[in-house]
């Protein structure tokens, strides 16, 4: 069954069935999973490895433990089961972001972003990563990035000083500088953080603003709670499109690959191929042009 598909059944459940009813069927499906379809950390590093990512790699994740049905483990054995992947000379990065609706919605509420203490809002994994020892976090009040392994320090230095929260100076531009890969644990591309960076690097090209022309106030506190402030330019607000013509670029182009641990779908592209795609989508005019309304669990949300 489709993504989509199931995101929408998904939906219309939650919005029909009482909340009983969901507990139950929750129940009966990760009983289903946990004896057809079980895996086990070391079985999630093999299934990385078979798709393509390797000891030494720098890697962008996003993930939903909701998907885990059948995994043997917790969220701990799923962030260690990834570093395993990459090894002690790899680097694993999760995107931070700490709101749920948009950036400018977010800064107009005046939150203090706090490095050490605020919390991801972008699932358990993201979360348990964050304060996995070893973690760093970039301090950016909007799109902050944890990350851990070789090249962590280096990717999220400075992220404060971007006055754009996904530039080239940014753990999402270090990541194609880096030849990075952006790993997908049962979710669908719409989840792809790394297009904030494509978006901005091809504003130019476009027919629409990618970011705000005017800047938002926004405090943080460092690494030693002292509280700061600074003006960022944040993603326009309906800034929000369909990625299945980027998707389908890059199946045209043979850069999709899939695989499977279990149950769960993996989605593992190269940042550089998705970046080449997303440039010739804009040459045709074809990237963030359109707006038409996706189906559910597609569309990628600029936040």
């Amino acid at each position: 069954m489709k993504s989509a598909t199931r995101e929408h059944l998904r939906s219309l459940a939650r919005l029909l069935l009482p909340p009983a009813m969901k507990r139950r069927v929750k129940r009966m499906v990760r009983a289903w999973h946990e004896r057809f379809f079980p895996f086990t950390p070391a079985d999630l590093t093999r299934a990385v490895h078979a798709l393509g990512v390797g000891p030494g790699d720098v890697v962008m994740i996003h993930s939903s433990f909701d998907e885990f049905h059948g995994f043997r483990g917790g969220p701990v054995d799923a962030v260690r089961a990834l570093q395993d992947a990459v090894g002690s000379g790899g680097t694993l990065l999760m995107p931070t972001v700490p709101f749920r609706t948009d950036a400018v919605e977010y800064a107009l509420g005046n939150p203090v972003f706090d490095v050490k203490r605020t919390p991801s809002r972008m699932g358990l994994i993201t979360e348990v990563f964050r304060r996995t020892p070893g973690v760093v976090r970039s301090i950016h009040p909007t799109h902050s990035v944890a990350a851990w392994g070789q090249h962590a320090r280096e990717i999220i230095a400075g992220h404060e000083r971007s006055m754009t929260p996904c530039g080239r100076a940014t753990p999402y531009g270090r990541l194609l500088q880096h030849s990075g890969k952006i790993l997908f644990l049962g979710v669908s591309a719409g989840t792809m953080t790394f297009s904030y960076f494509v978006a901005e690097e091809l504003e130019p090209r476009l027919s629409r603003p990618v970011l705000t022309a005017s800047t938002y106030p926004m405090q943080w506190k460092d690494r030693n709670g002292i509280l700061r402030l600074s003006h960022f330019r944040l993603f326009c607000v309906d800034l929000d499109h369909d990625p299945r013509l980027l998707v389908a670029e890059l199946k045209r182009r043979k850069q999709w690959r899939e695989g499977r641990a279990g149950s769960l779908g993996l989605i593992l592209l190269e940042a550089v191929d998705v970046y080449r795609a997303a440039a010739a989508l804009a040459e045709r005019g074809q990237f963030l042009s359109g707006r038409s309304t996706p189906p559910a669990g597609e569309r990628m949300a600029y936040a």
